[in-house]
């Protein structure tokens, strides 16, 4: 009645409100009315019937206005997803999107919230938000599945790849690893390190380091969380890296107290970059040194004075002596006089040897040849003679061998010190004790060598008279110099006998040509 009269807004707006009020069967009146010319504020009344939940006035109201904004919300509350879906992809809107992924969501309607949330993860700002709406309810598989979808969109960016490695750590651990690996590139690092951090991924977290290059941080993860992240393998990819030198000794006693067997192959690696010095004094202090024998071998070309005497204290210490001896022949970088003494007066024979040695090899030839005689082991003080060179020497050990009346060793001591034994003491030792069986040898040898000194020394001078014969031949046959300037030889006056045979001028010269004084001779 008021509208026959009245052209005004708020009167269709009331009409049209009072037709949604009225129920579902003036809904089609309603839907005429506003299909005729009217003055009536089609949006405000549409924004009035919503707030008092008229869904189905609302919706023909906001299709009239062409509002897709609100029209998808209103499906949304009608349950019409597929409608909803439609008229969000028509607004286009983050936040029409969202609204409508959260209905669907709430409904399990997941093929739709899967649609709608494609469009939303693909900002980086509104990724938290869907992430947080799915979690709320439990729906962790469907989230991780729309996050797989949004990987291969061409808008994807760093944010979908790190949040689904971070639910992978959370919900489906076994598929971070592969995660890591295929997208390393695109991950951000750093938080994804958090995460699995958070969630005791360990392995993960050092393939994380090892991808971002924090060698240190990888190696200290794997030795703080070694039951779940340690490989010996990728633990030495990463200690060769390491910037804080430190490490290298931490991770000895890491090694030394929970991996001993593989202690050496990580030393063999450190080789050249840690200090020798300083790490056998770490591992004197654990008191296992014999565990390191094989690296202290590896290393024993450098010739270093600690790792010579670590050596030979676990040489000693197992009875080695063999090692013993050969490592005191061939490395001479070590405290031996402190060692020879100590050895010197050692129950065991074989240390006393080895004693013998060290003093040899120190030039301290009269007391290595002491401690071999009192230990009658005459094949070590014989080669200490021979080494030493000294015709003295070999002379006293001689007369020591002689007083035992051991023919056979007399035999030997000629043989071994033959360049240092002089003729005459040999016969003077053999004559005493009747030995000349065994001094023939040693005489037999030295006639031989006599003869081929003889003998080379008269080639020697053969050779000298030839030479001198030669060049004095060679000088007598030589041609005079016939030049002009040969002058005569006389008795001072032109008188004596010539020296010289006078050179005839060239014919037609003879006119112009002075005759000496006093005539030619």
């Amino acid at each position: 009645m008021a509208r026959q009269s009245l052209k005004e807004r708020i009167v269709d707006s009331s009409l049209i409100f009072a037709y949604a009020m009225c129920g579902d069967k003036y809904l089609g009146e309603m839907e005429n009315f506003i299909q005729d010319p009217n003055q009536a504020d089609i949006l405000e009344t549409a924004d009035k019937c919503f707030d008092h939940k008229l869904y189905q006035a609302s919706k023909i109201l906001y299709q009239k206005a062409g509002n897709n904004q609100k029209l998808a919300v209103v499906y949304v509350m009608l349950k019409q997803y597929a409608m909803a879906l439609e008229a969000a992809r028509k607004a286009d809107i983050p936040k029409v999107w969202k609204q409508v992924c959260f209905a669907c969501v709430r409904a399990q309607e997941f093929k739709a919230a899967t649609s709608c949330g494609l469009n939303i993860i693909i900002h980086p700002d509104h990724l938290e938000d869907i992430i947080q709406h799915y979690e709320k309810f439990g729906y962790h598989s469907e989230l991780i599945s729309l996050l797989e979808q949004g990987l291969s969109h061409e808008r994807t960016h760093n944010g979908i790849v790190t949040d689904l490695g971070t639910l992978y750590a959370k919900y489906q651990p076994e598929r971070l690893m592969d995660h890591i690996n295929q997208y390393s590139a695109r991950l951000h690092i750093p938080k994804l390190i958090r995460s699995c951090e958070l969630y005791h991924m360990w392995p993960e977290a050092v393939q994380l380091h090892q991808k971002y290059e924090q060698w240190d941080q990888a190696v200290i993860t794997m030795m703080e969380h070694s039951p779940s992240s340690f490989k010996h393998e990728i633990f030495a990819q990463n200690i060769i890296r390491v910037t804080n030198y430190d490490l290298y000794y931490r991770a000895m006693m890491f090694y030394l107290e929970e991996q001993p067997m593989q202690l050496n192959d990580l030393l063999k690696l450190l080789a050249k970059k840690i200090d020798l010095v300083k790490c056998v004094q770490v591992m004197k202090r654990t008191g296992y040194m014999s565990l390191i024998e094989s690296f202290l071998k590896s290393v024993q070309f450098q010739n270093v004075a600690v790792v010579n005497e670590a050596l030979n204290e676990i040489y000693l210490e197992k009875q080695d002596y063999t090692s013993l001896r050969q490592s005191i022949r061939d490395f001479d970088s070590f405290e031996s006089t402190t060692l020879a003494s100590n050895l010197e007066s050692h129950d065991l024979l074989d240390c006393r040897r080895i004693a013998a040695l060290l003093y040899r090899k120190n030039k301290q030839y009269q007391k290595s040849i002491d401690v071999s005689k009192k230990d009658q082991n005459w094949k070590d003080a014989m080669e200490t003679v021979a080494e030493s060179k000294d015709s003295a020497l070999a002379e006293d050990l001689m007369r020591s061998i002689m007083d035992m009346d051991d023919k056979e060793l007399f035999a030997a001591m000629l043989y071994s010190c033959y360049s240092l034994i002089k003729p005459d003491v040999a016969m003077e030792l053999a004559w005493r004790k009747n030995m000349f069986e065994f001094v023939m040898p040693y005489f037999i040898q030295q006639m031989h060598d006599m003869s081929k000194k003889v003998e080379s020394v008269q080639k020697s001078t053969d050779d000298i008279k030839k030479k001198e014969e030669k060049q004095a031949q060679e000088k007598v046959e030589q041609p005079l110099d016939m030049g002009p300037a040969m002058m005569f030889q006389g008795d001072g006056m032109g008188m004596g006998p010539p020296q010289i045979a006078a050179i005839m001028p060239a014919p037609g010269m003879m006119g112009g040509m002075q005759p000496p004084m006093g005539g030619m001779q």
